[in-house]
């Protein structure tokens, strides 16, 4: 577990600061940005599902939407709501990935034997943590007074953990219907790009569809 974690935070250490200058950045930067790693995606997907076409032309339809709203959330309810979203995201599956391997415990389900209820448990604290320090130290009140609802930043945290773990699940279940233990091998210790951001793809399309 030690060692796989370091690759994983490894990775981590040098790819989060390369997607945040571009997330900062914006614009046209942004652009480009989301369009390699949609670029990326979009080939694990098409060799992940190549025996389905109808599943391999909506999932590709499905990516594109999701990294439209990306840009869209930066770009029209600023870097705030963006980050906040990420962060989320980002401790969902490392609070799903410490829990899980540290106190492992009964399978969630079939579809991905890593998964445990531990896991979930993990999940959604880590998320609560993040997403409430985020929105204590880091939250830019002149966007939206979000500090006075406190009830409701504690469902929307746990909403979006819950997506992103769904997110995770339909990802697995494609791999595990493809055969593969990883989506690819351009990440040391994530596997691909769907691997590290499955449950972001889910969480930033219907995030952005609320907002609508």
């Amino acid at each position: 577990m030690l060692k796989e974690f370091e690759k994983r935070l490894l990775s981590s250490l040098i790819l989060m600061p390369i997607a945040v200058v571009f997330i900062i950045q914006g614009s046209v930067y942004f652009i480009f940005f989301l369009s390699l790693l949609f670029l990326a995606t979009s080939y694990e997907w098409i060799k992940m599902t190549k025996k389905n076409e109808f599943i391999k032309i909506f999932g590709l339809i499905f990516l594109f939407f999701s990294f439209y709203s990306a840009f869209c959330i930066r770009e029209d309810y600023g870097l705030n709501s963006f980050l906040f979203i990420m962060i989320v995201c980002i401790f969902t599956d490392l609070g799903g990935y410490v829990f899980g391997k540290t106190f492992k415990g009964p399978k969630l389900t079939k579809i991905s034997p890593n998964k445990t209820y531990s896991g979930v448990i993990g999940s959604f604290l880590f998320s609560l943590i993040a997403g409430l320090v985020f929105i204590k130290y880091f939250w830019n009140p002149e966007s939206y007074r979000i500090e006075s609802d406190q009830y409701l930043i504690l469902f929307i945290i746990l909403l979006l953990s819950f997506i992103s773990q769904i997110g995770d699940l339909i990802i697995s279940y494609f791999k595990r219907k493809a055969k593969l233990k990883d989506t690819g091998k351009i990440l040391p210790g994530h596997g691909g790009l769907l691997d590290r951001i499955d449950g972001l793809i889910f969480v930033i399309p219907i995030v952005y569809l609320l907002f609508k």
